[in-house]
């Protein structure tokens, strides 16, 4: 029989990896701005290029990897990942540009997590586990806790070994990807169709439901991301908190707090209706968005700020495990698809609150409450999906 749970772990690493790619970078920016003198709007492009590359990647997906296959392209990911994490280590100094270094380093990662990013969720969803919904909300759980591990141990690392040493930290991240290289190789992959058989995108952009799952997505990322980008300077503005405090009371609690709601429905998921989770979670984003766009009292703004985390961390394995259930033959391109939903959801949202505040004289609270605009969207479309599935 095979060993499934070799799999389920093997996908947890790989969630844990593209954690690291998405949060270890951000940590050293200022570094990267003294140290090669990189303008701070050049560095801005490092986030920029992550994620766009990650959106091409999604889009690779819906369209090649069922004729590559999930193994070769998963065992790519983490090949990809090691290489440009220890490529940032190393090819800022060794090319005549150092921002070329960084950008090339980044994009090479960049590719290893959008191949986790699609390919993780449909991977577990085609092994015989049995309650679905509750393995996948567990599964993207490893995200949030990769993202709690980088931001602390990173922090840790750098207090007692100096900024200086962050080279050295690049290249043991770079392990994790590196022994996942294996996990991935050895064990077993299913597939959720037949070879041929799963559903194209032209098929899935006929469905009314589907373009309201991507809706969910975008509004999920999008909720999701607004926060967690800037919780870091909402928490040093807020309550006055050093750079380094701030970035633990601000997106390292978001995603704790983001990662107990996933193990939480996880534990106790099947107990659960999965439309109505996600509904109080996106009545209590909704209340935490007012919190700390409202409030005049700091704490209860932060407060606001952390909480998030947890009403958001259903939102986007949930709508996977929706979209799973109202196409089961959608295969690699609705993940695919439903992914790039997210990531620009994702890219959107940060945006948007972004260029509110600074037309707002940089007032943080002002660009937050626009930011209210995404959950409110999110509650419209279950509204309508709790509807659809009642008159089913």
């Amino acid at each position: 029989m095979p060993n499934y749970q070799k799999t389920k772990r093997a996908c947890y690493l790989g969630f844990i990896t593209q954690a690291i790619a998405a949060n270890f970078a951000p940590l050293l920016f200022l570094k990267f701005h003294n140290d090669y003198h990189i303008s701070l709007g050049n560095i801005a492009l490092v986030s920029t290029c992550f994620f766009f590359t990650q959106l091409l990647i999604d889009l690779f997906c819906a369209k090649f990897v069922d004729r590559i296959g999930y193994r070769v392209c998963i065992v790519t990911s983490e090949v990809c990942s090691a290489a440009g994490l220890i490529g940032l280590a190393f090819l800022p100094d060794l090319m005549p540009d150092p921002f070329a270094g960084i950008l090339c380093s980044v994009i090479i990662y960049a590719v290893g997590s959008g191949l986790i990013e699609v390919l993780g969720s449909p991977i577990v969803e085609a092994c015989p586990f049995e309650n679905k919904e509750a393995t996948m909300s567990l599964l993207h759980s490893f995200y949030c806790w990769g993202s709690v591990g980088t931001i602390l141990i990173s922090t840790l690392f750098f207090a007692i070994f100096g900024m200086d040493n962050w080279k050295w930290l690049a290249v043991l991240w770079a392990l994790i990807p590196t022994i996942n290289i294996y996990n991935f190789a050895t064990c077993p992959i299913e597939h959720l169709v037949d070879e041929g058989k799963g559903m194209g995108i032209r098929q899935l952009a006929k469905n009314p439901l589907f373009w309201l799952a991507v809706c969910l997505m975008i509004c999920s990322g999008a909720s999701e991301l607004a926060m967690a980008q800037w919780a870091s300077a909402y928490a040093e503005e807020a309550l006055g908190l050093a750079k380094a405090i701030g970035d633990l009371a601000g997106p390292c609690m978001f995603a704790v707090t983001m990662g107990i709601s996933r193990v939480i429905f996880g534990k106790y998921g099947e107990k659960m209706d999965l439309i109505k989770f996600m509904t109080a979670s996106g009545v209590l984003c909704v209340v935490c968005y007012l919190l700390t766009s409202l409030s005049s009292n700091p704490f209860i703004g932060l407060m606001g700020c952390i909480v998030c985390g947890f009403s958001v961390g259903i939102m986007w394995p949930g709508t996977i495990s929706i979209s799973s259930q109202k196409f089961p033959a959608g295969g690699t391109a609705m993940f695919a698809l439903l992914a790039m939903a997210g990531d620009l959801g994702g890219s959107i949202g940060p945006g948007i609150v972004g260029r509110v505040t600074q037309f707002a004289g940089d007032n943080i609270r002002i660009g937050m409450g626009v930011g209210l605009i995404f959950p409110v969207i999110l509650l419209m479309m279950l509204f309508i999906l709790g509807r659809q599935k009642r008159q089913v």
